[in-house]
């Protein structure tokens, strides 16, 4: 069984769900059960599923978890660039959360390749 502590992708998923959470407490109340809970269950998305895929026996299975993350990390990019548009997040949390969303891209990105050729 994997540890999920030891993989940077992990750490940085973690940062960006707690990051996440911290931008969105200030999205109007009426976003509550919209655009906020969409955000914030992408965001929790990642990291758990490196997570559960972390338990899982088999490379596949493990693999298939770090799509599901990979998915919700790009479904994540894009809620907050519709937030930004939409004027809920700000051009420097933006450019904050994408350079952290690049990052994780890549990390994962490369879990991914290594886990696929196991």
């Amino acid at each position: 069984m994997r540890d999920h502590l030891n993989l940077r992708a992990f750490e940085l998923a973690d940062e960006i769900a707690i990051e996440v959470y911290r931008i969105t407490q200030k999205f109007p109340k009426e976003e509550m059960y919209g655009l906020t809970a969409q955000i914030r269950r992408a965001a929790i998305s990642v990291p758990s599923n490196i997570v559960e895929g972390c338990t899982r026996k088999s490379q596949k299975d493990f693999y298939r978890f770090l799509e599901i993350a990979y998915g919700s990390l790009k479904e994540l990019k894009y809620q907050c660039q519709l937030a930004n548009k939409l004027e809920m997040v700000s051009s420097n949390e933006l450019s904050f959360c994408l350079a952290k969303f690049l990052e994780t891209e890549k990390v994962l990105g490369t879990l991914m390749s290594k886990v696929r050729t196991l």
